[in-house]
């Protein structure tokens, strides 16, 4: 899925060191890593948690003015600067001229999530008609597979991977009560091998090859939540499509983490969030994808106003003007004060790029995954340390920035120790700590300090074996 001239991690670190004549772990090569990032100054962009405002954290541990190591991206991005000023000129405006703000100002009330949709173009690799603004990403994906899932007595499965994320796994199994199917007939997930945490893909080109035929919608995650796996999406796109199946993907982990191509690459529907790799805020407004060659055959099952055609919407007629494509799903007017937040998020995306972020994060977490290896998951003679097991690909190309851990020691005491210490990051059951340097605003040096604390609190832990 991306091209093969990304340097290995592993090379650059031990390059760098032998240049500075160190070893590979030495904190100089931590330094060296930030000084040469040519996207280290978009981290100024960012509000950085302060070691002193975090709850968990005992100040008896650490220096209460550093910045915390903010890890946990993959949950919620941090704070744009700009999104307060943004939010202000809305606010202002509305105090100021009232219902005037819906046709004035650079985001006008009636198209303010218009006015940021081309902003997503590069991030998900598509046209500015094939994507939409609105809603929440379950709401989005229920829309999506009103229109795209119509099951027939011959076709009627859908195919997600096992442990999907709770919300696609009641939406799917909603969408099937909804048609009157049986979920446990209907509902096909791929589970990995025994003893293995994440799919092959040959296992789920298997399935899709054995039993197409009877799948109405192929509909997977980008980037898997816990394991962090990176599928295969043009891979699986055109095995389902081959068989007659429609292709969809939940990109809540995928978008603004890896580079995406959803349009060249033929995928029919996708959906995603914008709180996580996106920074838009908690509940922030989501997305969706339907490709340019569906824009005139699949409707929306459900319609409202805003998918009328601008041009004739305040006719108040009532003849509906569908927007062909993606924005003939838009149901309500876009709330301008979600806009605001994620403006200020995509306005850094677009300067920083998603290929040059792509190719800071595989270092970040090449690095990540060098320094864990070497202080963390190797026995040592007469040690009792517990050791860690990352249980995300090794391989760049299937996995994004996020590295999930398992321990030989307790979960929630290594979890609950390194909270202490300034470490935000979070833990998803059954056993896994999700990690998540985002090259936004993280830093080599983050990574250095993270391994050696985690270093240093499964030392602590060996009594907990």
């Amino acid at each position: 899925m991306e091209p093969s001239t990304i340097e290995v991690p592993a090379d650059t670190v031990e390059y760098i060191a032998s240049q500075l004549r160190c070893h590979p772990t030495d904190e100089r090569v931590a330094f060296r890593l930030d000084e040469e990032d040519k996207l280290q100054h978009f981290r100024d962009c960012f509000h950085i948690p302060k070691m002193q405002d975090l709850p968990p954290v005992d100040l008896s541990l650490v220096n209460k003015d550093e910045n915390a190591i903010y890890f946990m991206g993959n949950s919620l991005g941090l704070q744009p600067k700009m999104v307060k000023t943004y939010l202000d000129e809305e606010l202002d405006k509305w105090a100021k001229i009232g219902g005037y703000g819906h046709e004035v100002g650079k985001r006008p009330w009636i198209t303010g999530d218009e006015c940021i949709a081309g902003l997503m173009t590069d991030i998900v690799g598509a046209n500015e008609k094939e994507i939409v603004l609105m809603n929440g990403l379950t709401v989005n994906l229920h829309l999506l597979l009103l229109s795209f899932f119509k099951p027939t007595s011959k076709r009627y499965k859908i195919l997600l991977e096992a442990k999907a994320f709770p919300s696609d796994h009641y939406a799917i199994e909603s969408q099937l009560q909804f048609h009157g199917l049986h979920v446990d007939k209907c509902m096909r997930i791929i589970k990995p091998r025994e003893g293995e945490e994440t799919l092959r893909m040959e296992d789920i080109l298997e399935v899709i090859e054995k039993e197409g035929d009877s799948i109405a919608v192929v509909l997977f995650s980008g980037v898997h939540f816990y394991t962090g796996q990176f599928f295969n999406i043009p891979a699986i796109t055109k095995a389902g499509q081959a068989k007659g199946c429609f292709v969809g993907f939940d990109l809540a982990h995928a978008v603004g983490n890896v580079e995406l191509h959803l349009h060249d690459w033929g995928v029919d529907f996708a959906c995603w969030c914008s709180y996580k790799y996106l920074n838009s805020g908690a509940g922030g407004l989501a997305g969706a994808f339907v490709h340019e060659k569906h824009a005139h055959t699949i409707r929306p099952a459900l319609v409202g106003w805003f998918g009328h055609e601008l041009s004739t919407r305040f006719k108040m007629d009532n003849k509906l003007q569908l927007i062909p494509g993606a924005n003939g799903f838009r149901i309500s007017n876009p709330p301008i004060l979600l806009v605001c937040s994620l403006h200020a998020s995509l306005e850094i995306f677009k300067q920083a790029t998603i290929k040059a972020l792509r190719r800071k994060s595989v270092l970040l977490t090449g690095y990540l995954e060098y320094m864990i290896k070497h202080y963390c998951n190797k026995e040592e003679t007469g040690s009792r340390k517990p050791l860690v097991n990352i249980i995300t690909p090794s391989q760049i190309e299937e996995r994004g920035c996020q590295l999930t851990l398992t321990f030989s020691a307790p979960m929630k005491y290594v979890f609950q120790e390194l909270e202490k210490r300034g470490v935000v990051c979070d833990k998803r059951e059954p056993n896994g700590i999700r990690v998540a340097p985002v090259p936004l605003y993280s830093s080599f040096h983050d990574v250095y300090r993270f391994v050696n604390l985690l270093s240093s609190v499964l030392e602590s832990a060996e009594n907990k074996i």
